[in-house]
């Protein structure tokens, strides 16, 4: 008996989710970068989104709990996606440098470029690119079929045929002062207008 779309769609979700914990053991177990006995700081949200959201390194809240986006950033993006009507279990959010590095220019290409691995399991329709770092390392990391990414704020572009991405600002640097709040809102919620057209399946 032929499978049902919902149960087609379960049976991708479980896939999702069993290459999401591989990657994670993987990431725990790995000594590339010079992070001594401190945990990776791990993507987190739904294995399947249609928002993947993409910054350079972690903050100090995201090391100590070991998630990406804990924190004020994480705070401030419900807040956003609220007002722009986006469903946060739509979105996932990780980091190009996932381990907790005095300075995150010494990570290891090697562990920067998991995040193709994560792009190809989670397989977004978007990627909401954060800061000149992120999108130097993403358009460095070479993802399949993808055409380079320009810095133009605000702006919707073709990553890939299947995925798109918007570039914002480092939202980490974006919390404390109003011209940098500023910027950052009216760069990202240019993501409401692209949910907002998404097809309702």
């Amino acid at each position: 008996m032929p499978l049902t779309d919902d149960e087609i769609r379960e049976k991708y979700l479980e896939r999702a989710i069993r290459e999401l914990n591989s990657l994670t053991r993987d990431l725990q177990s790995c000594d590339l970068c010079p992070r001594g006995n401190v945990m990776p700081v791990l993507g987190s949200g739904h294995p399947q989104a249609d928002v993947m959201l993409l910054k350079y390194a972690p903050v100090p809240s995201e090391i100590e709990e070991g998630v990406a986006f804990y924190g004020r950033a994480g705070g401030a993006l419900m807040k956003a996606f609220k007002r722009l009507s986006i469903d946060p279990l739509s979105v996932y959010g990780t980091l190009c440098a996932k381990c907790p590095l005095a300075d995150p220019s010494l990570a290891d290409f090697g562990c920067l470029s998991r995040v193709l691995e994560e792009i190809a399991i989670v397989q977004p329709k978007i990627v909401v690119v954060m800061g000149a770092d992120a999108l130097e390392t993403l358009n460095d990391l070479e993802v399949p079929l993808a055409s380079p990414l320009e810095p133009r704020l605000g702006e919707v572009q073709r990553l890939t045929p299947s995925i798109e991405a918007l570039y914002v600002p480092n939202i980490d640097d974006s919390l404390d002062e109003q011209g940098a709040k500023r910027e950052f809102w009216d760069a990202f919620r240019k993501l409401g207008d692209w949910y907002a057209a998404q097809p309702p399946y």
